[in-house]
């Protein structure tokens, strides 16, 4: 007994099931797949480029690279189901192609989803739960398509209508609608995450000019991709132009401290000020630039503490760059040495002392001043310069302490302390 919902590929694929010539179909299928698998397999690296002037071919390989399998075996069973069509039926490969072929669409919006979104290797819950919906809605499909209702659905959202404003739009044009905003989204930004990969590793460009290529990139991506989805629903996009009147009005009301965070964020990337890795002072806070958005800079201090700078705030502040000309910055140690001491050997033994220690800069050269006659002894003070604040400042400065107490130590070299004389007046007799 045969149920009237089904479609004539359901039945036409039960009808091959029960016929001899079947064998060849699950022969043909088994074998497009265990083709596909070794092609896949001898293909993925030798696609995946890693010199720089194969970068473009990376690109689109990286895209293809997870339904590389399921897209040679479509390929293949098509191609079989044309030439073994034209001696029997071939019902039963028409139904792998449309498996297949939704597993391959599957692995590739995954792949674009991941690249997209995901940012530190790191998959949300969010995305997981995003991932298994559009999974489960291919999988629907395939089966309303397979089994005959897929026509009909598509019938009844067409006939159904809403009410907007003086017309009606059937469920199936806002279904249609979203769809293709969501894809042609998701496409740009898969692009733009692309882009940012590539933009963000290329050598001999300021790192500030690269992010505002990549900023900049992303809402041109982004932009295009809505208005294309607009268009090919039929929405007049000079409607837009009241809507982008009354949201200028908008931003010049409500929106002005987000939109000046915006601008003076492209400001600064373009003045090139500040770039990432620069240690910076504004207000109260002291760290190094790890992320220059559109709206804030994340400062990173030395406590591990990160703060949220506005953009506006650091237009509007002094800001003290370390790096903003030269990496390097001076250091300095006070040490106290006893009057009985030959000066000139102490000045010559604490230069060449910070001298040798790693890190220390030879240009410019270490510098020894004696800074006070002191109560106590001579006040000297050693300065010497450092090139890679990055890996640390506190640590140099330790091993040239560390470093200037056992020269004078083995030099047997006074390092005085206080002293006080205390005199009793009108002392007390018993």
């Amino acid at each position: 007994m045969k149920s009237t919902l089904l479609s004539p590929l359901w039945q036409d694929v039960w009808n091959d099931l029960q016929h001899p010539d079947v064998f060849w179909q699950i022969v043909t299928i088994g074998l497009c797949i265990a083709v596909s698998w070794g092609l896949a397999r001898l293909l993925r690296p030798r696609l995946s480029a890693q010199d720089r002037e194969q970068r473009l071919r990376r690109l689109g390989v990286e895209g293809i690279g997870p339904a590389l399998w399921p897209l040679l075996a479509l390929l293949l069973i098509w191609l079989a189901r044309w030439l073994l069509g034209q001696w029997q039926p071939v019902n039963l490969l028409r139904l792998a192609t449309a498996l297949i072929g939704s597993f391959a669409l599957i692995r590739l919006a995954f792949y674009i989803l991941r690249r997209a979104f995901v940012r530190g290797g790191r998959i949300s819950a969010t995305q997981l739960l995003f991932e298994r919906g559009f999974s489960t809605l291919v999988w629907a499909g395939v089966a309303l398509h397979i089994t005959g209702l897929l026509p009909e659905l598509i019938g009844f959202l067409g006939q159904t209508s809403l009410p907007i404003g003086k017309s009606q739009v059937s469920l199936l044009a806002i279904l249609q609608a979203a769809v293709f905003v969501v894809i042609t989204l998701v496409v740009a930004l898969w692009i733009g995450a692309t882009l940012e990969a590539r933009l963000l590793h290329i050598e001999g460009m300021h790192p500030s000019l690269r992010v505002v290529m990549v900023r900049l990139g992303k809402s041109v991506l982004i932009v295009v991709a809505v208005l294309f989805s607009l268009s090919l629903v039929g929405i007049d996009l000079t409607v837009l132009s009241v809507f982008g009147g009354a949201l200028g009005v908008g931003l010049g009301l409500g929106l002005q401290k987000i939109v000046s965070n915006y601008v003076s964020g492209f400001i600064i990337l373009l003045e090139r000020s500040l770039a990432i890795g620069d240690v910076v002072t504004v207000d109260k806070y002291t760290g190094a630039i790890r992320e220059i958005n559109t709206r804030y800079t994340t400062l990173r201090g030395g406590d591990g503490v990160e703060a949220i700078i506005p953009n506006e705030m650091l237009l509007s502040n002094a800001v003290q760059n370390q790096y903003l000309s030269d990496r390097s910055i001076r250091q300095a140690t006070k040490v106290t040495v006893g009057y009985e001491s030959d000066i000139d050997h102490v000045l010559k033994l604490l230069l060449d002392t910070t001298a040798g220690v790693p890190r220390v800069s030879q240009d410019p050269a270490p510098t020894v001043f004696l800074l006070n006659l002191g109560a106590d002894g001579l006040d000297l003070e050693i300065g010497f310069w450092i090139a890679d604040p990055e890996n640390g400042k506190a640590n140099v400065l330790s091993d040239v302490n560390v470093a200037i107490l056992r020269a004078l130590s083995a030099n047997n070299i006074n390092i005085p302390y206080p002293q006080r004389e205390v005199r009793l007046i009108n002392k007390i007799e018993t």
